[in-house]
């Protein structure tokens, strides 16, 4: 076998050794047995031979729970890896052989316990592709020239089929309307509770969730080549290249545990003691690696949970405090993502109302965000909507149809400058914010000015990022459009900024620059999951996407720049109290190491001062469960 296929072989055994299961099941044995000892050494302290009674539960524990380690720390070996969990193992064997049955029984303790509370909190990598799994049907109905509808695979969806989507389906491929009128809740690309109405003309995407009425779609991709398909393949990539951190306990016992067996080992040789070796080893166990961590971690996560934040990978809390980089989306997580109509300025032959009820009546069938304030303010002025025979919108086409006998076009300015340069002398002057250009039977009808109202908070939280928590990179990343990102950017002194982003193209830039410095992620829409799983760190924004949380570490539902200061807070504060535990330890250790070498420390009384400093470093690390004063630097503003 290669030593590529050992080494696989190598991971799989340590996989089934320290998987979750078997690591419940043996923490469980373990609390078992330790009660069942401190039961006899109560009601029945008598000896078998050179053993006492109380030890036999122990005994038990040792085959059960401490074959399992045993293997994990052959499998180390084999593997040339030494962590905190090393050290452990070999403090395990060391208590046997010192007739330290209880202190073995809580080395046991340490590591399943401390591996529970950590899995306890982890993700699956697998949970965001499941959840974007379940959204697809297992079948599409497709209609037949005798207008028979019958059921079929997803896989046999050939281009032009005629497909049938009942109400309260999923969509199973990209197309487009050609009989029905109904809605369909795109949130799950957009991230936003936008309703879609649907008419003959309109697309339909694959993963939109049908209304109330039967649509005829026509296919215009396989299901295989759909943009719900896109997504799952680029989910799927992003969770295989997800990058692999070390906990910050397996970095110090990288180094540790290595140290303290060399220096067991010269002790032991130097003075001819093996007790001296043994005794050197009980201290140098790295309980607060094993106990001060995962307590200071649940502590963090207990905080955060009180504050609205729910923590599903504990890793961000250590990583947090070292991103350099921070990327954000712009809709839903800058912006409040309710854009409104603040000016209708309308053409000189026509008048703002007939435009805007034209225009309203046919941003119905619009997935863009812009539809809303449309329909919004029309509903304000209590315009009627008028009857649509037809709508279009295509990529880089804006949006048209036949409304109540006009024809109407949706579009931008320099599209339209392009097609039509003579009509840029009716066009108001160019102002910021966001805009669109109404055309009504070929005629210039009206300027629609928008305004994406940025977060109360988002300037002040964009500006303290580099001056209190040491970001050296800011970066705006959306799929808007150049107008809509340069005018926040500029608002909120953003310098580095993209636009009209694809899912796709989002994971190359954070890839990109999480290989230059750890990198964090905000976004909130389903196309933000491949992001912000590939990011060091990804926080999700808003409450409309499983499939977002599933991919990020950390998940905001409440949308809030000033949470997301407070999670700042929190794992600096972690890490912190994290550091002043495992050092301190590791010192006091260390000390303890060199009277031992000295023979000032017998293995007993040394396995009792072990259990000291881990009271030392546990008590520290739950100052973090009972502090109230973790504060943003930034307030929650009102806005008017």
């Amino acid at each position: 076998m290669t030593d590529h296929a050992i080494d696989r072989v190598l991971v799989r055994i340590d996989d089934a050794l320290s998987a979750p299961a078997l690591n419940r099941a043996i923490l469980a044995v373990t609390l078992i047995a330790m009660a069942g000892h401190f039961v006899l050494m109560w009601g029945a302290p008598e000896q078998i031979g050179a053993y006492r009674t109380a030890d036999i539960p122990l005994f038990i524990l040792f085959v059960l729970g401490g074959l399992p380690i045993l293997g994990q720390l052959a499998i180390k070996l084999l593997r040339r890896e030494m962590g905190a969990d090393f050290l452990a193992a070999i403090s395990f064997v060391t208590g046997i052989v010192l007739n330290e049955y209880l202190a073995a029984s809580l080395i046991i303790l340490m590591l399943t316990g401390g591996q529970v509370l950590e899995s306890f909190a982890m993700r699956k990598a697998s949970s965001a592709l499941n959840a974007l799994a379940r959204r697809m049907p297992s079948v599409a109905h497709r209609k037949n020239a005798d207008g028979d509808i019958a059921d079929i695979a997803l896989d046999d969806i050939a281009i032009n089929d005629l497909i049938a989507v009942f109400p309260h389906e999923t969509a199973p491929v990209d197309g487009t309307v050609v009989d029905g009128h109904g809605t369909m809740d795109e949130s799950y690309l957009t991230g936003e509770p936008y309703v879609v109405s649907k008419a003959p003309g309109t697309a339909v995407l694959s993963g939109a969730i049908n209304g109330e009425a039967v649509l005829i779609i026509r296919a215009e991709k396989r299901a295989r080549d759909s943009r719900y398909a896109q997504i799952m393949n680029v989910m799927a990539e992003a969770e295989q290249k997800r990058p692999h951190i070390r906990r910050l306990g397996d970095q110090i016992g990288a180094w540790f545990a290595p140290a303290a067996l060399l220096f067991a080992i010269i002790v032991g040789y130097l003075s001819g003691d093996s007790s001296r070796f043994l005794a050197v080893l009980v201290v140098a166990t790295p309980c607060p690696l094993l106990i001060a961590i995962p307590i200071t971690v649940m502590s963090a996560i207990s905080i955060a949970a009180r504050r609205g934040i729910v923590i599903r990978d504990p890793t961000v809390l250590e990583r947090l405090p070292t991103c350099q980089t921070a990327i954000f989306d712009k809709t839903g997580t800058l912006t409040y993502g309710r854009p409104e109509l603040v000016d209708v300025l309308a053409g000189p032959d026509f008048d703002a109302d007939l435009v805007l009820r034209l225009t309203a009546g046919l941003e119905r069938y619009s997935k863009h965000p812009l539809a809303s304030a449309v329909l919004k303010e029309a509903r304000l002025r209590n315009l009627p909507l008028d009857e649509v025979s037809h709508a279009s919108e295509k990529p880089g086409q804006g949006l048209s149809g036949q409304v109540d006998g006009h024809h109407v076009v949706v579009t931008h300015r320099n599209k339209l400058v392009k097609s039509d340069p003579e009509i840029a002398a009716l066009l108001p002057e160019t102002a910021a914010g966001l805009e669109c250009v109404v055309l009504i039977n070929g005629q210039y009808g009206a300027t629609f000015r928008f305004r994406d109202t940025p977060r109360a908070e988002g300037e002040n939280f964009v500006g303290h990022l580099g001056a209190i928590h040491h970001f050296k990179k800011v970066m705006l990343l959306s799929g808007d459009r150049e107008s809509e990102v340069s005018y926040l950017s500029d608002l909120l002194g953003i310098r580095d900024s993209l636009a009209s982003q694809s899912p796709e193209q989002k994971v190359a830039i954070v890839r990109a620059e999480a290989a230059k410095a750890p990198t964090l992620f905000m976004g909130d829409g389903i196309n933000d999951a491949p992001a912000l799983a590939v990011a060091t760190v990804g926080i999700a924004f808003g409450k409309e996407s499983a499939v977002t949380a599933d991919a990020a570490g950390a998940v905001i539902p409440e949308a809030s720049l000033v949470t997301v200061d407070e999670l700042l807070h929190i794992s600096m504060a972690m890490r912190r109290i994290l550091l002043q535990s495992v050092i301190g330890g590791m010192v006091l250790s260390i000390l303890a190491m060199g009277f031992a070498a000295a023979g000032y420390i017998t293995p007993v009384a040394g396995a009792l001062l072990q259990e000291g400093i881990d009271v030392i470093a546990i008590l520290n690390a739950l100052r973090l469960a009972i502090r109230h004063n973790i504060d943003a630097d930034i307030v929650e503003e009102t806005r008017f």
